[in-house]
């Protein structure tokens, strides 16, 4: 029987092992943490969002520019087929007001151990706490408690995760042993900033009802204020423009148009303090009168439309990205150039890649998970067919 090696035991490692082993073949995971899918368990502290459901277009768009096999692998296995993937495990999934999904149980726990009760099924072998260290020849090596580990497999994929929650399994150690990889940068993250000693009491409050804009991306998500600078599901949403030009814009009034702003500041601001005009005449909370107060400091109500302007685009900047161990995942990894159309290295026949590992981000929501299932998949059947012609 051919003899599979899958290394990485997260979403996707799992899901290629799932594919290659329903197809007949033998299958061993191996994997440095001493259980699998840490980093999934993880993700389900906050619910487990496995994907979102939309046209399958706009699904695809969030992916940012990757390459046709990797959108082939998403109309393949996108937002249905994974809901029918976690029924399949025995975990029912409903679908929130924005299109979200999720298990009805609220927990990855049960889904994961369903998933690895079917892999034992299926004869699958998990070696825990073994570290792949790279290739001798053709034979994958690997530090493991009982030393030096060597590995001979009729087919190999690779689905070792990102840079981000290193305790958790994926520090991107491997990148030292693969050709053409991007660095890893944190992606999905928060970006510092020294607040002022007046934003102090707002640490911990959610944002709601503005329009974050950093290059060409969009966020009407909530995000929070945090002692060390800004972060949640809003801030996430454009954060790979925010790595890039370190410039957040913010819109605290985005359902108003700026003229209308400008007539609300002109018809109060010789009776209003600024203060006043802030909280009585255009109704800011007091969060949002504090963000202002922050970016437009020196900005008085005798000039209406510059104070209307800066209302609708507070200037956040410069912004760096929290410390990459603590983003959700990552951007770079392995580039599609080194792969074939069906995900395999270019330099080694026989070797596919799949998952967080490979050079692509999304935003959180449900696309980061779907986006490694469906990735796993795709290299787990390439691999299957592999198999197929050689023996």
């Amino acid at each position: 029987m051919s003899h599979a090696l899958v290394i990485g035991a997260g979403p996707a490692g799992l899901m290629a092992a799932d594919v290659i082993a329903a197809a007949g073949h033998r299958v061993t995971i191996a994997d440095q943490m001493p259980s699998p899918g840490r980093k999934f368990l993880m993700a389900g502290k906050s619910g487990l969002n496995l994907t979102k459901v939309e046209p399958i277009g706009a699904f695809i768009d969030a992916f940012g520019d990757v390459p046709n096999a990797f959108h082939d692998a998403l109309r393949a296995f996108g937002p249905d087929a994974v809901q029918d993937w976690a029924t399949g495990l025995g975990q029912p999934t409903f679908k929130g007001s924005t299109g979200r999904v999720f298990p009805k149980i609220m927990k990855a726990s049960p889904l994961l151990r369903a998933w690895i009760a079917r892999l034992d099924g299926l004869g699958v072998a998990l070696q825990r706490r073994w570290r792949w260290v790279g290739w001798d020849g053709e034979t994958s090596i690997f530090e493991s408690p009982n030393g030096r580990e060597s590995v001979e497999a009729d087919v190999t994929v690779l689905a070792m995760g990102g840079a981000s929650w290193a305790r958790l399994g994926s520090d991107g150690g491997w990148a030292a042993n693969l050709p053409q990889t991007v660095p890893f940068q944190p992606a999905n993250c928060g970006f510092v900033w020294p607040w002022s000693e007046h934003m102090t009491p707002y640490f911990g409050t959610p944002i709601k009802a503005t329009a974050l804009r950093a290059g060409a991306l969009i966020s009407r998500g909530e995000w929070v204020i945090t002692q060390n600078g800004i972060e949640g599901g809003g801030v996430y949403e454009v954060s790979a423009a925010v790595r890039e030009t370190q410039t957040l814009t913010i819109d605290l009034m985005p359902d108003v148009d700026v003229a209308t702003v400008a007539s609300r500041v002109s018809k109060t601001s010789k009776k209003h303090s600024r203060q006043r005009l802030l909280r009585q005449t255009l109704r800011l909370p007091p969060v949002k009168a504090a963000l202002f107060n922050e970016f437009a400091k020196g900005l008085t109500v005798t000039n209406p439309e510059s104070f209307a302007r800066a209302v609708k685009a507070l200037q956040i900047k410069p912004l760096t990205p929290f410390p990459i161990d603590g983003a959700i995942s990552t951007a770079g990894g392995l580039q599609f150039d080194a792969l074939t159309e069906n995900f395999m290295l270019r330099e080694r026949p026989g070797v596919f890649a799949a998952g967080e590992m490979l050079d692509w981000e999304a935003p959180t929501g449900g696309y980061l998970i779907t986006g490694c299932l469906a990735s796993g998949r795709a290299a787990g059947h390439a691999a299957a067919a592999w198999l197929g012609r050689s023996n």
